[in-house]
This record gives structure tokens, sequence and C-alpha cells, in this order.
């Protein structure tokens, strides 16, 4: 989805500064598929300020400038409405590990554990994190949004499967690329 679309649907959600979206898209519920940026948001933020989707209102700070606190109009609701009816392209997936564990027959046998281990550990931190996410809104008693209790356990689920198989495969990778090497002596470290 284009970023005018992503800040709209934020805010059906509630009023927010452009930090406030920025956030949503760094820690927030949407961190985990999808994104944007400042260099995108605020852009996109004047954008539908000056078609009518938004409106925006200073909101005094102390010894600090005014925030601009944007909100939806109608016309926003109905523009996000519409936008949710798209058949939505297929996923994207990009990663740089998947690019450097393609070539570990060219990394040394420590770099290629390293990498794992990193991923791992990653993937576990995120998937305890959307959990800590979803404790704190059932502790404040805010759950009951489906569409967004689903989407947080794809989530859980789906670092949990990628965390499981990489600590799955890493002996048989690791034997492997021993295999490889020994037969294969150009390839050696």
């Amino acid at each position: 989805m284009d970023v005018r679309t992503l800040c709209l649907a934020v805010l059906t959600k509630g009023d927010a500064t452009g930090y406030e979206i920025k956030k949503m898209f760094e820690e927030g519920p949407f961190a985990h598929f999808q994104s944007a940026s400042f260099g995108s948001i605020y852009p996109a933020l004047s954008r539908l300020l000056s078609e009518g989707l938004v409106e925006a209102r200073a909101q005094e700070q102390d010894g600090r400038p005014d925030k601009k606190v944007y909100s939806i109009t109608p016309a926003g609701n109905a523009l996000v409405d519409a936008a949710l009816t798209v058949t939505p392209e297929a996923d994207t997936f990009r990663s740089d590990f998947l690019f450097l564990l393609f070539f570990a027959t060219r990394l040394p046998e420590a770099r290629v554990i390293e990498l794992i281990d990193q991923r791992v550990d990653m993937y576990r931190a995120k998937q305890n994190h959307i959990a800590e996410q979803m404790a704190a809104r059932e502790q404040n008693d805010c759950t009951g949004d489906p569409g967004r209790e689903t989407v947080a356990g794809f989530g859980i689920s789906l670092y949990r499967a990628a965390a499981d198989y990489l600590e799955s495969q890493k002996g048989p990778l690791i034997a492997e690329l021993r295999a490889y090497r020994a037969r294969r002596p150009e390839a050696a470290e």
C-alpha cells in the first residue's frame, strides 16, 4: 500500500502526530509487516491535508514548538474503506540474511554460525515483543480487535517457525558445508 493510505489507516485508530505515526511502523502494530519513513510520512500528510482527507491542529508543548496533530476526515475514512476492498499484492520478502546464507560455501564456518545465531536471536526477540504487546493489551483490557489479534498471532507464529527452522538446520548445514569443503579443497576457509 502507498504511504498516503498507510497514514490514513493509522489515523482511523485515533489522532496522531507524524512522529506517532512513524512509531507505529517502528515499534507498534505495523512494525512487522509495513514500513514508512519520516521522509515519506510528512509529504504524505501534507498532501492528505491539502486534499481534505485529514485535518491538523496545533498542540502546545512546554519549551518546544507546537506539534501538529492529525485527524482523519469522513472523506479520508471513505478512502481507507475503498482501499481495504482492493486485492492485496503478493507479499514481498527480501532478506540480506538469506542472500548471505545462499553463499554459505564462500563464508567461514564461524561466520555462518554467527549469522544463524544472530537471526534466531532476532526472531525470538520479535516474537517476544509481539507477545508482550498482546499481554499488555490484555492487561489493560484493550483486547477485542480480532483482526489485530490474528495479525499478532500470525507474526508470533511466523517468527517462531523461522527461528525453529534455523535452529534445526544449523547443525546439518554446518555438516554439509564441511563435507562440501572436503570434496572441494578450493572452497576451504
